[in-house]
């Protein structure tokens, strides 16, 4: 090897020059730590930190025998109910929704129960009832106390619904799996074990968050109207990393395009308590030709409220006085 081709393996770019004779060179090579070794042992360290964490929130889900064979909703049906409530677009709660009949099938109900059942839980959405729709608006008192779990804890719940639906599937399809695509799963071949189920756990609960606010959005970015899903993003108001017990809640999302969703990680844009646009003065400052026909335009524009779950003020007010890059001036 060139001495060049050892300081490529350390991770350093053609642009680092070799200041040194070719066998000092390979000296200070053989002594150096491989730079992408590092990196990549530092990313499945990092995986293993919360596995102890994990592990305690993905025991087998027990499920009870009469799941599919009582009268009355059990728990687990109106967990399971919830689940897909939030995951579907209002004008989709309805008994012919191929997802409402699988569910139906799945739990021993019939696509019409299902779908009343849903509308009941709108009974129960502020973001629905302020618009004059009121569900069926005969939620019961277990339907409101799931509704109350999940509002307490969505991270939890919807892992629990994950489990809960992997067992029920596993009596009628062995070959079922999570809800991922090909081309996700393909990703995770490379990993075993613990760290694989981790991995697995973190890509379908963000593929729920992404279909709960994008179903709430009706698919559109809520400042550009954009309708392709490929460009749309579930940005979270609070971080990720921030708050736990919200990280999965649909009011802690925002559907924004791909810039968008960039600028508001950014703290480029927030938003004002009366979900307004509010732009920072980087960008109104800015005479990028982008920035001046992208983003001007939309500042103290109203976003498109959501059918469902409204953006929690608290939520907003974080982003706008933390994150927001105007906040610290």
């Amino acid at each position: 090897m060139t001495p060049r081709e050892c300081a490529r393996l350390m991770g350093y770019p053609d642009s680092f020059r070799i200041p040194v004779s070719d066998t000092q060179a390979y000296k200070l090579c053989s002594q150096a730590a491989v730079v992408p070794m590092v990196e990549y042992a530092a990313k499945l360290i990092a995986l293993q930190l919360n596995l102890q964490e994990k592990a305690s929130e993905a025991k087998a889900v027990e499920v009870p025998q009469d799941i599919m064979t009582t009268s009355r909703w059990t728990k687990e049906q109106l967990k399971l109910a919830f689940h897909l409530y939030c995951q579907l677009p209002f004008g989709r709660l309805h008994s012919r929704n191929p997802e409402i009949i699988q569910l139906a099938q799945l739990i021993g109900r019939t696509p019409s129960a299902v779908a009343m059942k849903l509308v009941n839980f709108a009974s129960l959405d502020p973001a629905i009832t302020s618009t004059g729709r009121a569900g069926l608006g005969n939620a019961s008192a277990l339907d409101k106390e799931v509704w109350a779990e999940f509002h307490a804890d969505w991270e939890k719940l919807a892992l629990e619904c994950l489990l809960l639906n992997a067992t029920l599937r596993n009596e009628v399809d062995s070959e079922s799996v999570a809800e991922l695509d090909s081309a996700e799963l393909a990703e995770l071949q490379d990993f075993f074990g613990e760290t694989k189920r981790v991995l697995t756990e973190k890509r379908v609960k963000q593929h729920f968050f992404r279909r709960a606010v994008l179903s709430s959005y009706r698919g559109r970015c809520c400042i550009s109207g954009l309708s392709d899903a490929r460009l749309l993003m579930a940005s979270h108001i609070m971080p990720w990393s921030y708050d736990k017990k919200n990280r999965l809640n649909p009011s802690n999302g925002l559907c924004l395009s791909a810039i968008h969703d960039k600028a508001f990680d950014r703290g480029l844009i927030t938003l004002s308590d009366d979900h307004e646009v509010m732009l920072s003065e980087q960008l109104k400052r800015s005479d990028d030709v982008f920035v001046v026909n992208i983003f001007l335009p939309v500042e103290g524009r109203k976003i498109e409220m959501p059918e469902k779950f409204i953006p929690n003020l608290a939520f907003i007010s974080h982003h706008r006085n933390k994150i927001f890059v105007d906040a610290a001036v």
